[in-house]
C-alpha cells in the first residue's frame, strides 16, 4: 500500500497493523493526532480507547490493559512523559508489554509545545528510579515510523517490556509519501500449562504471560517477587535474580535488537553519529562535502538502547560529529570510543541544516 502521510498518522497506521486493540491516552502537542486516530479508528475494529484524566492513569491503564490480554500502547510528548516514569517502571518491573511513543518536544517543563527537539534520550533510558533496562526505537521518517512503530509491538510481546519509540515534531507533522506492505499483527505468547511466569532456568528465555480467567495463578507486584510472583521484600538474592534477569534479557539480546543504518564512504575522514530526523540532514552535508574532497560517512543509530558497543567501536573512525536537537545527549555513548565534535541546536523550531554540519566539519577539518 502508498499513502500520503505524517509521522503522527504512521505511528497510529504501525500500530494498528500490529494488532493493538487497547489505547490509553491524554492530549498532549505535538503527539495528539495519534490518539485522535486510535480513538477513531479502535471502535470500528473491535479495540477499546480511553481518554484518561493524565498521563499517570494513561500508562497505568495501558499496562493494566496490557495483564488483562489486550495488545497496548500509549502516546505523549514532553512534560507528559515524565509523568508516566513511574508506570513505565511497574511494567518494567512486572514483565508486561506496552509500548510508549514519545513526540520530542523541546524541554524542559512546558518549553516551547510545538517544537522539535532531542532531549528525552537519557531520560527513555533512565527516566526510572532502579536498576531497570528497556528497548528504545526512534525513527528518522514517516515511513520508518510505521515499521518501527510495527516493530516495537514485536519486540514488547517477545521479551514482555515496554518499548519507548522517539520521534519529534519535524517527523510527527512532517508528511511524506508511505509504501507498507505484509505486515502482520503480533501474537501474545500465553502460558498453555501452569510455569513461573517470572522465572526460568534458561536465562535467555522469557516466558509467556499465565492468562487472566483460565484457572491459572496469576500474580503481578511492583514490590520484589519471586518468579511465581509472589511478594519478598526482605531478601537479596530474591531481588538480586529478579533485577538482573530483567536487565539480562534486554542486554543478551542487544545484537539482535541493535539495528542502524550506515552510509557513505569506507575509509572516511569524518564520521556522523546521530539518530531521528537530524539524520536527514547529515545526508545532505555528505554529498557537499564529497564535492569538496572530504570522504564522509553516516551511521545512524535506529535503537537507541540496547546499544551493541562492537558497532560502534567498529564503525567509528576519522573525526567525528554528533549533530543533536539537544546539549549533546548521545555525544556521551560516543565518547567511550572518540573525541567528540559536538554540532548542537535547540529551540526555535530551527533545524541543524546541512550547511550548519558541512560548516562545522570543514572549519575542524581545516
Amino acid at each position: 500500500m502508498r499513502r500520503l502521510m505524517t509521522g503522527n498518522e504512521a505511528v497510529a497506521e504501525g500500530a494498528l497493523l500490529a494488532g493493538c486493540n487497547f489505547y490509553s491516552g491524554y492530549p498532549i502537542t505535538p503527539s495528539s493526532e495519534i490518539m485522535h486516530i486510535m480513538a477513531a479508528e479502535l471502535p470500528k475494529r473491535g479495540g477499546n480507547f480511553i481518554q484518561a484524566e493524565d498521563e499517570l492513569a494513561a500508562i497505568n491503564i495501558a499496562v493494566g490493559a496490557s495483564i488483562a490480554g489486550a495488545i497496548a500502547m500509549t502516546a505523549t510528548s514532553g512534560p507528559g512523559f515524565s509523568l508516566m516514569q513511574e508506570g513505565i517502571g511497574y511494567a518494567i518491573m512486572t514483565e508486561v508489554p506496552v509500548v510508549i511513543v514519545n513526540v520530542m518536544r523541546v524541554g524542559p517543563s512546558t518549553g516551547q509545545a510545538t517544537k522539535p527537539a532531542q532531549g528525552d534520550l537519557m531520560q527513555a533510558r533512565w527516566g526510572r528510579h532502579g536498576d531497570q533496562a528497556l528497548v528504545v526505537y526512534a525513527p528518522s521518517s514517516p515511513q520508518e515510523a510505521l515499521y518501527i512503530t510495527h516493530k516495537a509491538f514485536e519486540t514488547a510481546e517477545l521479551l514482555r517490556t515496554p518499548v519507548v519509540v522517539l520521534t519529534d515534531e519535524f517527523i510527527a507533522h512532517g508528511r511524506e509519501v508511505v509504501e507498507y506492505y505484509d505486515l502482520k499483527p503480533v501474537r501474545r505468547r500465553i502460558q498453555e500449562k501452569p510455569e513461573p511466569p517470572f522465572g526460568s532456568e534458561d536465562p535467555t528465555r522469557v516466558p509467556p504471560l499465565p492468562p487472566l480467567g483460565e484457572g491459572f495463578n496469576v500474580m503481578f507486584t511492583g514490590s520484589t517477587h519471586d518468579e511465581w510472583g509472589y511478594r519478598d521484600v526482605h531478601r537479596q538474592e530474591v531481588h538480586f535474580k529478579l533485577v538482573k534477569r530483567i536487565w539480562d534479557k534486554i542486554w543478551m539480546n542487544s545484537k539482535s535488537l541493535f539495528l542502524y543504518e550506515k552510509q557513505g564512504d569506507d575509509d572516511a575522514e569524518v564520521t556522523f553519529v546521530c539518530y531521528g530526523s537530524v539524520s536527514r540532514s547529515v545526508k545532505g552535508a555528505i554529498a557537499v562535502l564529497r564535492s569538496k574532497g572530504i570522504r564522509a560517512k553516516l551511521l545512524r543509530l535506529i535503537t537507541l538502547w540496547p546499544i551493541d558497543w562492537e558497532v560502534l567501536e567498529r564503525e567509528i573512525e576519522g573525526r567525528v560529529f554528533v549533530p543533536e536537537m539537544s546539549l549533546g545527549q548521545l555525544s556521551f555513548d560516543v565518547e567511550k570510543f572518540a573525541k567528540v565534535e559536538k554540532i548542537n541546536k535547540v529551540g526555535g523550531g530551527i533545524p541543524i541544516y546541512p550547511s550548519d554540519i558541512v560548516k562545522a566539519v570543514v572549519e575542524v577539518m581545516r
